[in-house]
């Protein structure tokens, strides 16, 4: 098989495996018959407190993992890292660190967000920061967008509109503005990013990101009140679940970008609000409307326009 499939198969494996953690933060917030078989879920209520404490319990497990998956593809992390500490290199750990804060802010909304609306409808409003991400790039960086880039960023919009659940107003109107905060959240984090990787290696930034999110969480746990009742076996379980797909997805994301390249891997990771949409109705019978979906589909090509135009 050609290097080139192997890399496409591998990023797509990691896209699916992202997939997978979205969904399961949906079982954990509500409560589903999984693959026609099992009923379970909705062991907390979707609330911001209870988003941070899934994050924690998730990041407990992710950072361990990505500890010791990292060396298989990057020995030199924790040299990096000691680097990183050095008098002279105060301002890229400093911009490291506000990453991680941004990183945080995120994923908060993000999973407040799916615990409110449909997943694959939360993932593609997310899905929507490149647009963000390119007006931010150009009021720091001075890189206008062409008049291509503002049609596709159109579609993008236009798209996401779409997907706007048009029931229960006041939950909807909440979770669709976190899904857009989120994306607003990342864009900022991506362009905090780009600076950053002028002086950092991406995986010890990655790694600064996860471990800032973990304490943010565990400190945001601080303002949750525990119910009177709660099931911390399955949030456990849900949380090692979850932290292995973070941490395989970025593992093979990577792996992927060393034999296809960073921008052929971004188009394939543009599919994920459609395969989130296919995975959530195969594994716990989420439904959308015909013009929902029309809007992720519109959303998936959008993005993967916009990173195809970065290419030419």
């Amino acid at each position: 098989m050609p290097q080139t499939m192997i890399g496409f198969l591998i990023v797509l494996l990691g896209a699916v495996f992202f997939c997978f953690q979205n969904v399961i933060v949906r079982i954990l917030f509500n409560e589903y018959t999984v693959a026609g078989l099992l009923q379970t879920g909705g062991f907390v209520a979707p609330s911001l407190p209870n988003s941070f404490l899934l994050m924690a319990m998730r990041m407990v497990w992710v950072v361990p993992l990505v500890s010791a998956m990292t060396p298989l593809f990057y020995p030199s992390l924790w040299w990096d890292l000691r680097k990183l500490a050095q008098k002279q290199n105060r301002p890229d750990l400093m911009r490291s660190l506000l990453g991680g804060v941004f990183m945080y802010l995120y994923l908060a909304l993000l999973y407040f967000s799916v615990g409110l609306i449909p997943t694959g409808i939360a993932l593609t409003l997310f899905f929507t920061f490149p647009v963000f991400t390119a007006l931010l790039s150009w009021y720091f960086f001075g890189t206008a967008p062409s008049r291509f880039r503002w049609t596709v960023m159109g579609l993008v919009l236009v798209g996401s509109a779409l997907t706007v659940p048009q029931t229960g107003l006041t939950a909807n109107a909440l979770g669709v503005g976190l899904g857009i905060g989120s994306g607003v959240a990342y864009a900022i984090y991506t362009v905090l990013a780009q600076k950053s990787f002028e002086q950092v290696h991406p995986i010890p930034y990655t790694w600064i990101s996860f471990a800032v999110t973990l304490v943010l969480s565990c400190l945001s746990l601080l303002f949750w009140t525990q119910p009177e009742a709660i099931e911390w076996g399955p949030l456990w379980i849900g949380g090692l679940l979850s932290a292995i797909a973070t941490s395989s997805g970025h593992l093979l994301n990577n792996m992927g970008i060393r034999l296809i390249g960073a921008t052929t891997a971004s188009i394939i990771g543009a599919t994920n609000p459609a395969l989130t949409v296919v995975l959530a109705w195969f594994a716990i019978q989420e439904t959308l409307k015909p013009l929902q979906i029309f809007g992720v589909i519109l959303v998936t090509f959008s993005v993967a326009l916009l990173s195809r135009e970065r290419q030419s």
